[in-house]
């Protein structure tokens, strides 16, 4: 009996079998998703947009808006997250049963905590991005400088030249 060590390829390959003589002859690749999709059983959206905390079922710790000084309450709900870990800790040593609570609490501060430092992902990546590109203007900056300067030398360097040969 004879088997194949591999699986004959899709059917879908005999649409590129002109690709080597004529480029254009493949089809079109299809268009990009928009809206939601499923994947694995999975619904996803092709929308970047951050799902609020109480969508999420959680409660939020920290003023709602747009407002919202990033810096006081990542300092506040850092406080207060080791202020339950205190807690946690005296509750653990005092009434070892009656942790659930505590450990819930750290739980949504913690979830509170992630959802600030997601929002503020978007100036991050633009912070980002506005670095690389100065960079790359520096890097290129310099690079014209030294090809002028290289340039100035070769222009000298030929100058002398022809005045040794003229001097000869």
């Amino acid at each position: 009996m004879a088997t194949a060590t591999y699986p004959p390829p899709p059917p879908y390959y005999k649409l590129y079998k002109d690709y080597a003589t004529n480029p254009s002859s493949a089809p079109a690749p299809p268009p990009p998703i928009k809206g939601t999709y499923v994947c694995f059983g999975a619904n996803y959206t092709t929308d970047d947009i951050l799902p609020g905390l109480e969508e999420q079922g959680v409660r939020q710790l920290y003023p709602k808006g747009n407002n919202i000084d990033f810096k006081k309450e990542l300092r506040s709900l850092n406080r207060e997250l080791q202020l339950h870990f205190l807690e946690l800790a005296d509750i653990l040593v005092e009434r070892p049963s009656q942790y659930a609570r505590r450990v819930e609490e750290i739980s949504v501060i913690f979830k509170n905590l992630h959802h600030l430092l997601n929002s503020l992902r978007p100036h991050q990546a633009r912070a980002t991005l506005i670095h690389v590109m100065e960079l790359q203007i520096q890097r290129r900056k310099m690079a014209v400088e030294d090809i002028k300067r290289r340039r100035e030398e070769a222009q000298r360097l030929l100058k002398e030249a022809l005045g040794t040969l003229d001097g000869q």
